[in-house]
């Protein structure tokens, strides 16, 4: 199964640089390292965005589950990072009620 409406899926500027890319995040500073040491930074989030969008649209989801919310969307990927180093890559969408776009709530390595 894909991920519903994966053309229309949104990655926002402030997701990429104020939490999976910035080094002041209590949670997103370790993803930031992570992504840093790949190659990707806050000066050129474009990369990482695309990234991200193409695991939505090219790979299938491992699972979703409901909430007050919305439908959370598991989607796990292979990434070509800038380094030239192939990762695995788990993105977690949200598609919330009463909306059709998927939306990225996180991502980590796996």
């Amino acid at each position: 199964m894909e991920l519903p409406n994966a053309g229309s899926a949104i990655v926002t500027t402030d997701k990429l640089r104020a939490y999976l890319l910035s080094d002041a995040h209590p949670v997103g500073q370790y993803k930031a390292l992570f992504f840093k040491n790949l190659g990707y930074d806050e000066a050129d989030t474009d990369i990482l965005r695309q990234d991200l969008l193409n695991i939505a649209a090219e790979q299938g989801i491992s699972d979703s589950q409901q909430s007050a919310y919305g439908t959370k969307y598991i989607v796990d990927g292979p990434v070509r990072a800038p380094s030239g180093n192939e990762v695995s890559i788990r993105t977690v969408w949200i598609v919330e009620s009463g909306t059709s776009e998927p939306r990225l709530v996180t991502d980590y390595p796996i």
